[in-house]
């Protein structure tokens, strides 16, 4: 692997899928990795697999983690719904632990295929709330990295890399035009149908309809 071999998390959304657009932009040789954890909204894996490939990774792999055997959140337990309008504090979605696995597994096979990149698409402006979202829990499992690893204790400098942590949703959008991606084929909805359909009410509907809005652009996703 050279050095510019990377893992790209790509769960298929809009942001990571402009995460991988920059990352190929920036002559990275992309191994993209999508994980099946038990979300309701589970179509967006067949989103990542169709992307990675329209986005010209070297390879695309998905990893199971059973977190609906957990619960505790509504994009893993049936039984909670999804919120239809804005919340206050940490929402019902978060799902515990999410990107920490989500990187550790990344990690695992980045050390494997001795690719001293990691790419997350976490944003800390137009987001959720979510605490694994921050510019400190980034810079935290980097730490970890080079701590837990045996390329960090002989000497590799792995780097986790979040380009659009201070990005707003329109900012993100503008990017990810600019670089040819086509927001048609994503998945944001929490509750998507089986075909890809947006609900429209659910918070990650709401910022990407209104980063669309903000960004001029007009918005290619399919509603129910």
């Amino acid at each position: 692997m050279s050095e510019r071999g990377a893992i790209v998390l790509l769960s298929g959304g809009l942001d990571s899928t402009t995460v991988l657009a920059i990352a190929r932009s920036q002559g990275f040789e992309c191994h993209t990795l999508a994980v099946s954890y038990g979300q309701r909204h589970a179509v967006e894996l067949q989103a990542a697999a169709r992307i990675s490939q329209q986005l010209g990774a070297a390879e695309h792999r998905q990893m199971n983690v059973d977190l609906a055997a957990i619960g505790g959140s509504a994009l893993t337990d049936s039984r909670i719904a999804v919120p239809q309008a804005a919340t206050t504090g940490i929402p019902i979605t978060y799902v515990p632990a999410r990107n920490t696995l989500f990187l550790s597994l990344a990690l695992g096979w980045a050390e494997v295929l001795g690719a001293p990149h990691i790419f997350i698409g976490v944003n800390a402006v137009d987001y959720s709330g979510y605490p694994d979202c921050r510019p400190q829990f980034i810079t935290a499992f980097e730490s970890l990295a080079r701590l837990a690893t045996r390329a960090g204790v002989e000497g590799g400098n792995l780097r986790i890399h979040a380009p659009l942590m201070a990005m707003s949703k329109a900012e993100i959008i503008r990017a990810g035009q600019a670089l040819g991606v086509d927001y048609g084929q994503t998945v944001s909805c929490y509750q998507a149908t089986a075909s890809g359909a947006a609900c429209g009410v659910c918070d990650s509907c709401r910022l990407r309809r209104e980063g669309f809005l903000a960004a001029g652009v007009a918005d290619p996703t399919r509603y129910t």
